[in-house]
């Protein structure tokens, strides 16, 4: 636990939240400032600030949690879609610093949008970058 992270504060019991789901490896509650009725955040117990700091069974939890709770919103509220979205770092748009990831309910026209512009991937560009991140594994 980290003392001056929200989200372990909430894990805790020291700070509140509305909780949907609990286990204990992970826990869902919604997001105190929802971009859509029924936003979710699923969160390891351990405090892990980035998805590569999650070994493998905390990320199977925090994932298969973050599929029943995206069922338990399709179910209960019926939205036309939804996404999730995880962020890694600042630059990524990571704001608390405690791995999560997001279940947004979506509806048409909504008005949520992923802000980002497709690009073209030059073959010169993908050769190299696969080349650098086979490596990497």
């Amino acid at each position: 636990m980290s003392e001056d992270c929200v989200f372990c504060g909430i894990v805790a019991g020291e700070l509140p939240s509305y909780d949907l789901y609990e286990d204990d490896d992970v826990l869902a509650f919604l997001d105190a400032n929802p971009v859509a009725e029924g936003h979710a955040l699923v969160v390891p117990t351990a405090h892990r600030e980035r998805l590569t700091d999650l070994d493998a069974d905390e990320t199977a939890a925090v994932f298969d949690a973050a599929r029943r709770v995206a069922g338990a919103i399709e179910a209960a509220l019926e939205p036309d879609g939804y996404n999730l979205f995880q962020a890694n770092g600042a630059a990524a748009g990571q704001e608390v610093f405690h791995s999560h990831v997001h279940v947004v309910p979506r509806t048409e026209g909504d008005g949520v949008a992923l802000a980002f512009e497709p690009g073209d991937l030059a073959e010169e560009t993908a050769e190299r970058v696969q080349a650098d991140i086979r490596g990497a594994l």
